[in-house]
């Protein structure tokens, strides 16, 4: 087995300053130290396991590589996570001694103790050391765990690293070294942080690593002048590698490679200093090539000039009752907005933010309309099929309260004809290859969708567009088929199989927010829509219009220019 895996390249989240919060990212970094030792001959052979929970159910996130041998490991696996300040997103670390391809907790004895907290604690720490505990709230023994906790900032990066070696020394009797190489980060505190552990390559003094990517906030902290330390070692499966040597380098110092140069150093063995008068070095290390990657976040498309356009559609069939009854969902109270007039304000007020013009698309669906009373699934609601957008959320508004005398509730409850047309609008724009417009789609319903299957189509042909759909359900009804459109419980697919190619809606029932603020409503239903943002353009790999810039800024990291990828959470 390796001791190591690779890093995973992510993007950030970005804060976003006002209502809506986007989502912040967080690496997670993992060591133990005095593991039980479970083994009769050897050492426990390690493994930690990432637990999350879910509506109360623990499920495996991810987990680390196996580290053989070793009580007091030092993980190179990093965990990222989405962090919601809002949300008290529970957390379990397990450790596991790992016998060769067998699964995990087949034994009692191979468990080797677990821990429960929240993301919020290890962020708020920083660093979280905690005591391992076996069943029934034993501990075990004076085993701990530590997680290190970093935020991924909006203006991060990644950086890909091609490093080989020359002439290592060879620590091996019958065959030649099996070297892999360990990046530390030092931090402030004088602490040494593991970045990244190549895979070994086995009986080989001149070693091609493969190219690793890793964010520069890992790297660095995106100090360019942060001292690494780096460690060359010869593998022992028993744990007990061999040092071959180490050196110090410096982000900035990386990044004198190019032209054909390669950036060089000596991998020095200080003990081999010492007592040998002509020591040079137990090899040498290099730098044969580095790929520097912007990484972008959503405000980095909205500051580069998107703009978010904004459609409602709203449901105007029978089952919402007649609009001159109090008990109507569509009743007009003078003194208290409807649940579609709360929910259309909530959103809307947050999503004008981001469309300069101010104007927004309000279309209905449901019902007989004039001059000839024929069912529409597809109108504007201030009849102007040529211009169905109206100015300001309250144009909206208006436009709303204008139609219902105009129109008789019909049915049935169909969807699909204005995703469609959303969709078919929004790749109409795509001929033009700059991330300028994105589309949100507000869907007001009260009832269950009766033409699900060209909904699902619809849904799947909409995910390869800019376009992220909002589904509220408005009333008491059975919302069963929203939560499938939503995709949150697997993938949602077309009735032929074909998958969305990302997830793009998102369904709350109104219900759940009728005692909370208009805000709590807003945050829930828009706090997907950043990714999908950022997820859409990275697919298309189209990057941010340029900002225009107020004023000169230094020259730093974050603005060097670079091989520009948007990406998403995700390996790049």
């Amino acid at each position: 087995t390796s001791p190591g895996s690779k890093s995973d390249a992510t993007s950030p989240g970005a804060a976003l300053g006002g209502p809506v919060a986007c989502v912040s990212k967080v690496e997670l970094r993992v060591a133990c130290k005095a593991l039980l030792d479970r083994d009769t001959l050897n050492k426990s052979d390690p493994c930690v396991i990432l637990m999350v929970q879910n509506q109360g159910q623990w499920t495996e996130l991810d987990r680390t590589e196996v580290i053989k041998s070793n009580l007091h490991p030092v993980f190179a696996k990093v965990f990222t996570l989405d962090y919601y300040f809002e949300e008290a997103q529970k957390l379990r670390f397990e450790v596991y001694d790992i016998h060769g391809t067998h699964s995990i907790g087949t034994r009692d004895d191979d468990f080797l103790g677990g821990v429960e907290c929240t993301l919020g604690q290890i962020v708020a720490q920083k660093k979280m050391v905690k005591p391992l505990f076996l069943k029934y709230a034993k501990y075990a023994g004076k085993s701990a765990i530590t997680v290190h906790a970093e935020e991924i900032s909006g203006n991060n990066g990644y950086v890909e690293l091609f490093f080989c070696a020359k002439k290592l020394d060879d620590k091996d009797l019958f065959s030649k070294s099996d070297p892999f190489l360990e990046i530390y980060r030092i931090n402030d505190d004088g602490t040494e942080q593991l970045v990244h552990r190549t895979e070994v390559i086995k009986n080989n003094l001149n070693p091609v690593w493969e190219p690793f990517k890793v964010s520069l906030i890992s790297l660095c902290s995106c100090d360019e002048d942060r001292k690494l330390k780096c460690l060359v070692w010869d593998y022992d499966s028993r744990g007990k590698h061999d040092f071959i040597g180490e050196f110090y380098a410096t982000f900035r110092e990386m990044q004198k490679i190019g032209g054909g140069s390669k950036v060089t150093w000596d991998c020095m063995n200080p003990k081999y200093k010492l007592k040998k008068k002509n020591y040079k070095n137990s090899g040498v290390v290099i730098l044969s090539d580095l790929k520097l990657h912007r990484v972008y976040s959503f405000l980095d498309y909205i500051m580069g000039g998107c703009q978010i356009h904004f459609t409602v559609a709203i449901d105007f069939t029978a089952s919402n009752g007649d609009p001159r009854n109090s008990c109507s969902l569509h009743y007009i109270n003078p003194y208290q907005p409807n649940e579609y007039l709360k929910a259309l304000i909530a959103v809307g007020e947050i999503c004008q933010d981001y469309d300069s013009d101010k104007r927004f698309s309000a279309l209905g669906f449901g019902a007989r309309i004039p001059p000839n009373y024929e069912v529409s699934h597809d109108f504007a609601i201030n009849f102007n099929p040529e211009d169905d957008e109206c100015e300001e959320i309250q144009g909206v508004v208006e436009a709303y309260q204008n139609c219902l005398p105009k129109i008789q509730l019909y049915g049935p409850t169909n969807v699909s004809p204005i995703i469609s047309r959303i969709a078919k609008l929004s790749a109409g724009e795509e001929t033009i290859k700059d991330a300028s417009r994105y589309h949100i789609l507000l869907i007001l319903t009260d009832g269950v969708v009766t033409d699900m299957a060209d909904t699902r189509e619809a849904i799947v042909r909409a995910s390869y567009q800019p376009l992220s759909i909002i589904i509220v359900g408005v009333g008491n009804a059975d919302f069963t088929d929203m939560q499938i459109l939503d995709g949150d419980d697997g993938v949602l697919r077309s009735p032929k199989g074909e998958p969305v190619l990302r997830d793009i809606v998102q369904f709350v029932p109104f219900r759940d927010f009728k005692t909370a603020s208009p805000a709590a409503l807003a945050k829930c239903v828009l706090a997907e829509v950043p990714n999908q943002v950022v997820e859409y353009y990275s697919h298309k790999a189209i990057c941010p219009m340029p900002p225009v810039p107020s004023c000169d800024s230094p020259t730093s990291l974050a603005n060097t220019p670079t091989e520009s990828l948007p990406a998403v959470g995700t390996t790049a």
